[in-house]
């Protein structure tokens, strides 16, 4: 039996650059970085002081009756999916309810509600902790509000696989259409925990750029000068629909989703595989299911978190399963690191770039690191028809993801 084509028909998001795709898009081919320094109180004693925060608050788009029952990152999954869900045309189109997932991940979760609550149960006591508490933190959360919202019965799926959650979840979303168990599938990621704890343990880890003086150029992948991520906040969703279906309601198609890759390491909880092997793997693989060949990935939006380490091993990785062909972006030099939903918006990303045959830049790569052998865009934009391209996501515990979109 042949398998079911599965294409792109919508995108929503809301990050660092931009309260939705459009603005968020704009920012990028700019190069405008969306990380500036933290101005709470709480971030004085902090050995790092910069993030790149919501460009819109989710207070601006959600009244504050519903925002009391959300985590942030429920809050802004939930923006996310609503411009994806509308982008895509469905809101008229009689969907059946029963042919419809969702599979939208968080490398975290509710972290900021269950810090606040312990705060207020330590404070005030038990009575005052809040009933929402536990829909609140629970990781499932973003997934099964966007399923109630949309009326999904397909199945709700809450992926978490670290910073690769977001490209894990569309890959899911890629497979249970495969699997005929829907016609559509809401897939993405979402990460809120721009907070003191979570950043003073990455801080702890020695992973995040100190460059408190200079935010907007602090996450500078492939540059000499990296010293760690910077990280985001934000979500990223696409609309995901059998070919056939997207056909039959004339839906406009942004790009097809030809394959996937996941494998793992089994190496190291927080460092990657020496060789990048597991990352390899995931390419390969996802070449293998696009049934492409190296040759034909044109572009790469790198995971790239402009870490000393990970960024060279992803270029050796390349290298090995691609080739010396293909042009490379990083940007999260502009947007930081979205965590769970990194991958979710690069792949956004990615997608408008064989769109509109343009390559957004990666900013702040003023001297690069002689092992980048490979051909970045850096500083300015550049336009190059793409037939194909490959978005990488790599998270702790040694996940590894690829996915391959090709145009429509």
């Amino acid at each position: 039996m042949s398998r079911p084509d599965v294409v792109v028909t919508g995108l929503g998001a809301t990050t660092p650059l931009g309260g939705d795709v459009a603005s968020t898009w704009d920012a990028m081919l700019a190069g405008r970085s969306g990380v500036s320094a933290l101005t709470q109180e709480w971030a004085e004693p902090l050995p790092v002081r910069i993030a790149a925060e919501l460009a819109v608050d989710p207070t601006e788009v959600l009244d504050r009756v519903k925002l009391r029952r959300l985590d942030r990152s429920e809050a802004i999954a939930v923006i996310a999916a609503w411009e994806a869900w509308a982008d895509a045309g469905l809101a008229d189109a009689g969907l059946d309810p029963e042919r419809l997932a969702v599979s939208v991940g968080s490398g975290i979760g509710g972290a900021t509600t269950l810090l606040a609550q312990d705060d207020i149960l330590e404070a005030s006591g038990p009575r005052r902790v809040s009933p929402h508490t536990v829909p609140m933190l629970m990781p499932n959360g973003p997934a099964a509000w966007i399923g109630l919202e949309l009326g999904a019965k397909a199945g709700v799926h809450a992926v978490a696989s670290a910073c690769a959650t977001g490209a894990e979840a569309i890959a899911l979303g890629m497979d249970i259409i495969r699997a005929g168990r829907a016609d559509v599938v809401v897939a993405g990621g979402t990460e809120a925990v721009i907070h003191p704890l979570p950043i003073a343990g990455f801080a702890a880890m020695r992973a995040m750029s100190t460059r408190n003086d200079d935010p907007e150029r602090a996450s500078r992948p492939w540059d000499t000068g990296r010293d760690g991520f910077v990280l985001g906040e934000g979500a990223g969703v696409v609309v995901l629909e059998s070919a056939e279906h997207a056909a039959a309601r004339g839906a406009r198609v942004y790009a097809r989703l030809a394959g996937a890759g996941i494998t793992s390491d089994a190496y190291d909880m927080v460092q990657p595989h020496a060789e990048g092997e597991g990352a390899i793997r995931a390419i390969n693989r996802a070449l293998t299911d696009a049934d492409l060949a190296p040759t034909d990935i044109v572009h790469v939006n790198a995971h790239a978190t402009s870490t000393p380490i990970g960024d060279i091993l992803e270029i050796g990785a390349l290298r090995k399963a691609v080739g010396d062909h293909p042009v490379l972006t990083a940007t999260k030099s502009m947007t930081g690191h979205l965590l769970g939903a990194a991958g979710a918006l690069e792949s956004i990303a990615t997608i408008l770039s064989i769109r509109d045959g343009v390559i957004p830049p990666t900013i702040n790569l003023d001297d690069p690191d002689g092992r980048l052998t490979l051909d970045v865009v850096a500083h300015k934009a550049r336009h190059l028809e793409i037939p194909a391209a490959l978005n990488n996501a790599f998270g702790f515990g040694g996940h590894n993801v690829a996915l391959v979109f090709t145009r429509a």
